[in-house]
């Protein structure tokens, strides 16, 4: 008897513990998206266009990054006076660069295309992420340059997971890893953020972002103005002809 009285009590302390764990990492989703300006003031958030500058291998790169929610996603680049695009819609994705020597756009592959759903997101992974089939998960704390930071695991519907980085004190996004396919392979790529500034629309967004250009290579992207909701012809999601 006292064997079994002891398994049922161990149990049902594994089972609380992992409810626990459950409860830690939603509470610290729910803080991450009230530090960014809470879920109310996101959810109202149908476009955002983000216009900056970055240096790569001493050229200036000028970027503009639009997104209307779940319809449509476009980078804009232009370097040494060429202009090229990367294009993602719910069914499709081209690509543009002609720095890279192509002469026209490229579609991309049914692959590729699933892999990039998310960057249709216009409001963030964590905020409502329940209703949109993501989930959490806490893998404990990590030291990230000096900052204690919880390590939380996304898991996103697309099948594709992200690990974020989130500072303990002030609950902002100090870096998130993903693994993505580069070249036929799979690698790791970071994104880190700083410089965060809250627009009048109550919404708190970074300014200066890490952005990694290839495997141990990333620039320092620099925003410089900030569109919410701003009217977006639609048409720009389709490749120039």
């Amino acid at each position: 008897m006292k064997k079994v009285k002891f398994l049922s009590l161990l149990v049902a302390a594994m089972f609380s513990l992992s409810f626990v764990k459950a409860q830690t990492a939603d509470e610290i989703a729910a803080k991450y998206v009230d530090a960014i300006g809470g879920a109310a003031n996101w959810k109202k958030v149908n476009s955002i266009v983000q216009t900056g500058t970055m240096s790569v291998q001493g050229a200036d790169v000028s970027v503009v990054r639009t997104v209307v929610n779940n319809k449509g996603s476009r980078q804009d680049i232009s370097l040494m006076g060429m202009n090229g695009y990367m294009i993602i819609t719910p069914t499709e994705g081209w690509n543009f660069m002609p720095f890279q020597g192509q002469t026209a756009p490229e579609a991309m592959t049914a692959d590729d295309v699933k892999e990039s759903q998310d960057e249709l997101d216009a409001q963030g992974s964590l905020v409502d992420y329940k209703a949109k089939g993501h989930t959490v998960e806490l893998l404990g704390k990590e030291d990230v340059d000096g900052t204690e930071c919880y390590k939380l695991k996304v898991s996103l519907k697309s099948g594709r997971s992200e690990t974020m980085y989130i500072d303990a004190k002030t609950f902002s996004l100090v870096k998130v890893s993903t693994v993505r396919k580069a070249n036929g392979q799979e690698m790791e790529f970071t994104t880190s953020f700083s410089n965060y500034q809250k627009l009048p629309e109550g919404i708190v967004i970074p300014m200066s972002i890490s952005v990694p250009l290839g495997p141990g290579f990333s620039a320092d992207f620099s925003v410089t103005k900030v569109e919410v909701n701003k009217a977006i012809d639609e048409s720009i999601f389709k490749p120039a002809k």
